[in-house]
């Protein structure tokens, strides 16, 4: 176990292209996989990593996020000084909400000075993928690093979204642009760049100076570790070094996505329900905890040749019945119901929707707790979704938010 280290995720964005799933709950507690919140995946990764001091900073629409680390994550032992714990703002040392990634862990610089750390990990809560953090820590510290930043190899079309690394050939890094317009390219890979990750491993020590100095910028400074930071300690003789991703997915291609857009989230569940899932969940080698609700398995309801209860190709959660309806390449959440004669296409349902009789669904996202109405469409018409003050993306998938009243759009009640 890595007992001198502390790893702190970064869990208070407010993911606005995420709207409306993000309406009520920060980016990292949207729901993933049926039964995941997207923050499973890096909390996951620190736990198979043997990392069991782990800090969980929020900010935005917290409760949710709250009570899921709380009813999934309380596992580890205090008394053995392990543990995950999560901490709201408390301006203790300024009267400001965090103003970027470095303030952030800048205002929590008492809370990590109480573990005493040799080595301080910092993490996003919103991307989904699998590593091995103990490993990018041993190399941290075989070159006797600074910081060390994780990075993959991304096409040069797609690197304006990160930040960019050139490095040497002992992998220091010489170079680093945030989002830059013109992204320099791999030394022999035209058309191929160095995106950084946004995991870091800092030294402790050399953290506390640069938080500080960086602090004391006030206004100059928009206190981000990409813009702010790493430039600043590349300018200086800082012993600054690439890690390449090392992705534990045990697939041919590394697996790293950022569900950051409503199609990019919609895709990336879609990927779990191919006939060889892109994302291997199945690995008990490397497995993805959550919180599992007291729910019973699955039902199927099958009475006549007319009222068949069938998902295909789907994933179907615990407490989930499929009555009399048909069910093909969706991802069904813990509660949900769906009654005769409906059909669900292409779809994700969150906790507790109810589907009613002869309802159709297609290319769609519906949040927790909608009941759709008996012989309602949706995704079917793009301008009728619309019209209804449904969100619907670029590439055709209808968004239904949280607990949304589509009884109202039912003429006389039915």
């Amino acid at each position: 176990m890595l007992r001198d280290v502390m790893a702190i995720v970064l869990a208070g964005g407010r993911g606005s292209r995420l709207d409306p799933l993000t309406r009520d709950r920060a980016k990292p507690a949207v729901s993933f996989g049926g039964i995941y919140r997207i923050i499973d995946f890096t909390l996951s990764n620190c736990i198979n990593s043997d990392l069991r001091k782990i800090l969980v900073l929020t900010q935005y629409k917290a409760v949710s996020l709250n009570r899921h680390i709380d009813q999934g994550w309380m596992f580890l032992c205090r008394e053995l000084d392990e543990y995950i714990e999560v901490i709201p703002p408390q301006q203790r040392i300024g009267e400001s909400w965090y103003q970027g990634t470095a303030d952030a862990i800048y205002q929590n610089v008492y809370t990590i000075e109480k573990a005493a750390p040799r080595d301080t990990l910092i993490l996003a809560g919103d991307h989904i993928y699998k590593m091995n953090y103990a490993e990018m820590i041993a190399v941290h510290r075989k070159n006797k690093a600074d910081l060390t930043i994780a990075c993959l190899t991304v096409p040069i079309s797609q690197a304006r979204e990160f930040g960019v690394l050139a490095v040497d050939e002992s992998g220091r890094i010489i170079g680093f642009r945030e989002k830059p317009e013109d992204p320099d390219p791999i030394p022999g890979q035209p058309d191929m760049a160095l995106a950084s990750m946004g995991i870091y491993v800092f030294n402790t020590d050399v953290m506390y100076e640069r938080l500080f100095q960086d602090a004391a910028k006030k206004e100059a400074s928009s206190h981000d570790f990409g813009k702010d930071i790493i430039p600043e300690m590349l300018k200086s003789a800082s012993r600054v070094f690439a890690y390449p991703f090392r992705d534990e997915n045990r697939k041919q291609a590394a697996y790293w996505r950022d569900v950051g857009t409503l199609d990019a989230y919609f895709q990336t569940n879609m990927d779990l329900i191919s006939v060889d899932p892109i994302l291997n969940l199945y690995d008990r080698e490397w497995p993805i905890h959550t919180y599992q609700p007291p729910m019973p398995p699955p039902k199927f309801v099958h009475t006549d040749h007319d009222r068949r209860g069938a998902a295909f190709n789907s994933i179907v959660c615990q407490g989930a019945i499929v009555s009399g309806g048909q069910v093909y390449r969706s991802i069904i959440s813990p509660g949900v119901r769906i009654n005769s004669f409906s059909l669900v296409e292409d779809a994700i349902l969150f906790d507790g929707v109810e589907v009613g009789r002869y309802a159709k669904i297609r290319r769609a996202i519906i949040d927790k707790d909608v009941k759709i109405p008996a012989g309602f469409e949706i995704g079917y018409n793009r301008e009728l979704d619309l019209a209804r003050g449904l969100t619907v993306t670029d590439e055709g998938v209808t968004v239904v938010a949280k607990a949304e009243d589509l009884e109202r759009f039912v003429p006389h009640g039915g």
